[in-house]
């Protein structure tokens, strides 16, 4: 005992002397520059799509109308915005990414009266901190750009001169390189960031109408946002976050004396797991919590079954009444009088709530069919809605239709118009108009100047089946059947529908109303037209691939189309936007429908089909032939790999054999010497993302653009292209039997 008290006191005596020594304060230092501009760099940029809405707000200054975003691994690994914005000066550029710099304002009075995006001038300083920064940008009146890299908010080198378009494109690589925990974060949850992306420009796309946005990944054909100029709020509602939540909003406006504010807010049918809240003031997007609850509060309490609303709203105010300057992003705002414009909100709301639950009446549609035609003829029947005492419980249900389960609201509603007919033809009229201006918007000229395009014109739209295009109008997409047939809903009526014929007969369409008037779609390496005939007709079956006589006769065959095709390559480029240089070789495609590329393993046949079925004598057919053929090459084809699910599965698959001599087993010994195959995953994994690429154009692209061009023919009601498979309330009829 005694030893161990010794060793106690031992180890408790430096202890009791450490704590009797005084501690010093710590001396304070000024931090590095470089230390202070990476920590509020961290502040501004938090993470990449904090960038992404400095770049674009910087865009929206520079009184840009098309801004396109490219992200690539969620901003990570690079971020890129161009615009067609006024540009900078050549001799702006070395102070341009230097902190506080800005031709936003001058003194602190200006922030008062500021009306701009941008104002602190840190975003682009920021971003040279904790990313590597390119900025190629010219201005009005210069026959060339500039190219400047950006370090720790100083220019690298001098500015080099480069060839660019009208604007400004900044481009951001390597975001947080170093600030390793922040980028270590990131990446482990990199896939949240992208669709943050995506939902911002979406909300920036619905207010700035009058600009066309863009966003896609790096190395993607498609964009996923992708809206044009319009001069309707709703058409922009539509185009970005879809039918769905366009056709279940309400107007919204309150006018006081301190501010206005209009918008759209989602009725009673709008059902949705969240609450999606747009708030832009002053122009600028923000965040108001308060308001946000105050709004949800109101439909909690009046609509107990669409609580999570949808709410767009553009609140102006005075800019000395709101103050800009109290968030590092500029995500929120100071308001003057704040409880009073939100109460102002909600109670305009509420109102608007309430009133919309009024009793309406319906017009309803009923389908008859012709005996000789699959297809229905509509008539239109006005009828008053009985009162609830009147309505018979058991019919009911054979008029509801749920066609889709992402979208609950797809009830009665679908089917049924709202009387009185003032209200009806004011939204017929609207419609109208909305797809006269999307016409107008892809394709830029209606009618064309030439009489035989006119009259082809003409054709398609008398010979139009008003049955089906009533069915294309309103059809609900839900897959596909097959290779061939599509399922789709109108109404109460489930019908099989042939894509390549609609497709085909669409592009053909689309080919004479959009003529002379194509984009162009630039093949990565020009295609000889020798070698695509001479491949044409070796797939054709009426020559025989064997032998110089064949040989001798497809090379003449391919000389003397091509030959043909560079005389004709003039008029092919003006009217059809295809180009053929003086060297016979094909190297652009016009753009038929948006988002759509053609499978290019049928440009042979195309070629080949100018040259051998067109009648160049005369006009009309010549451009009938043309568009046919265009039509032809664009279709939605099968790809010519098979399908790799079921059966089809097979064709990619690698035999091996076993054991066994191949030269004493017999064919049933070596049949049974295939073991368990494997697969060849390139050729597998081509195949299927080109029939995932298929399905996708044809729900995304096809059956869109058929609701607003498309004008079927009266054959289509005959030849099978659409058959109808199901109708709700003849399988009521046979229940109520049973």
């Amino acid at each position: 005992m005694e030893i161990e008290e010794a060793i106690n006191e031992v180890e408790m005596e430096p202890i009791a002397t450490a704590a009797a020594i005084p501690k010093e304060p710590p001396k304070i230092k000024r931090l590095e520059e470089s230390v202070v501009n990476r920590i509020a760099a961290g502040e501004v940029i938090q993470r990449p799509v904090s960038a992404v809405k400095e770049l674009i707000e910087n865009s929206l200054d520079a009184n840009s109308t098309s801004i396109s975003v490219v992200v690539k691994d969620s901003g990570l690994k690079l971020i890129q915005v161009s615009d067609d914005g006024h540009g900078i000066h050549y001799e702006d550029l070395p102070i341009l990414c230097e902190r506080h710099t800005t031709s936003k304002l001058s003194k602190f009075e200006d922030l008062q009266t500021i009306s701009s995006m941008g104002f602190r001038g840190e975003a682009l300083a920021s971003m040279t901190y904790v990313g590597h920064v390119t900025v190629t940008t010219i201005t009005d009146g210069q026959l060339y750009g500039y190219r400047a890299t950006y370090k720790d908010g100083l220019m690298v080198d001098e500015p080099k001169p480069c060839a660019a378009v009208k604007g400004t494109q900044i481009m951001i690589e390597n975001l947080f390189y170093n600030m390793a925990a922040r980028r270590k974060t990131l990446e482990n949850s990199s896939a949240d960031d992208y669709p943050k992306i995506v939902d911002l420009i979406s909300r920036f796309a619905l207010h700035h109408t009058s600009v066309s946005f863009s966003c896609r990944k790096h190395g993607a054909g498609r964009a996923d946002v992708h809206s044009l100029a319009t001069c309707s709020r709703i058409d922009s509602i539509r185009s970005v976050y879809g039918v769905s939540v366009a056709r279940n909003l309400m107007n919204i406006e309150v006018s006081d004396t301190d501010f206005k504010m209009d918008g759209f807010i989602s009725d009673s049918n709008y059902i949705a797991k969240k609450i999606t809240m747009v708030l832009f003031i002053n122009d600028r997007l923000v965040d108001c919590s308060a308001l946000k609850r105050a709004i949800e509060l109101v439909y909690t309490a009046t609509l107990p079954k669409a609580s999570k609303p949808f709410i767009y709203m553009s609140i102006v105010l005075p800019p000395q009444h709101v103050d800009v300057n109290v968030h590092p992003t500029k995500r929120e705002v100071s308001l003057m009088n704040q409880e009073f414009i939100i109460e102002k909100i909600q109670s305009v709301v509420e109102s608007k709530l309430r009133s919309s639950n009024e009793s309406r009446r319906f017009q309803e549609q009923t389908m008859d069919f012709c005996s000789s035609s699959p297809v229905a003829t509509i008539k239109d029947s006005s009828k008053d809605c009985p009162s609830s005492s009147g309505i018979k419980s058991q019919k009911a249900p054979h008029k509801m239709v749920r066609t889709d389960t992402l979208d609950p609201s797809g009830r009665l509603h679908a089917y049924v118009q709202m009387k009185p007919p003032s209200s009806s033809e004011r939204g017929g009229s609207c419609l109208s108009s909305v797809r006269s201006s999307i016409r107008q918007r892809r394709n830029p000229s209606e009618t064309a100047d030439l009489t035989s395009i006119q009259e082809l014109v003409n054709e398609i739209d008398n010979d139009c089946h008003s049955g089906l295009l009533d069915v294309v109008r309103h059809c609900t997409y839900i897959g596909m059947a097959d290779e061939v047939f599509a399922l789709i809903q109108h109404n109460t009526h489930l019908y099989l529908v042939n894509v390549i014929n609609l497709s085909k007969e669409l592009m053909y369409q689309q080919v004479l109303r959009r003529f002379a008037h194509f984009n162009a779609i630039q093949l990565s390496e020009p295609a000889s037209l020798p070698e695509l005939i001479m491949l044409a007709l070796k797939e054709g079956e009426g020559i025989d691939p064997q032998g110089n006589e064949s040989n001798e006769l497809r090379g003449k065959i391919a000389e003397m189309n091509t030959e043909l095709l560079k005389e004709k390559a003039e008029m092919l480029e003006e009217y059809f936007s295809v180009y053929i240089d003086s060297n016979g070789n094909l190297s652009r495609l016009p753009v038929i429908l948006d988002q759509y590329t053609p499978d290019m393993d049928r440009i042979p046949e195309f070629v080949l089909c100018l040259g051998n079925d067109v009648d160049w004598e005369d006009e009309k057919v010549c451009f009938q032939t043309i568009a046919a053929a265009l039509g032809n090459l664009y279709a939605m084809n099968p790809p010519l790999l098979p399908n790799p699910s079921g059966d089809g599965l097979k064709f990619y698959k690698k035999k091996v054999l076993s054991s066994g001599s191949v030269g004493t087993a017999s064919m049933e010994n070596i049949e049974n010497d295939i073991m368990e195959s494997e697969y060849e995953e390139e050729l597998l994994s081509e195949a299927e993302n080109a029939w995932a690429q298929r399905e996708w154009s044809i729900q995304h692209v096809l059956f869109p653009a058929l609701r607003l061009f498309f004008k079927p023919p009266n054959s289509m009601a005959k030849n099978g292209t659409f058959v109808q498979v199901a109708s709700l309330e003849k399988l009521y009829r046979i229940f109520e039997r049973c």
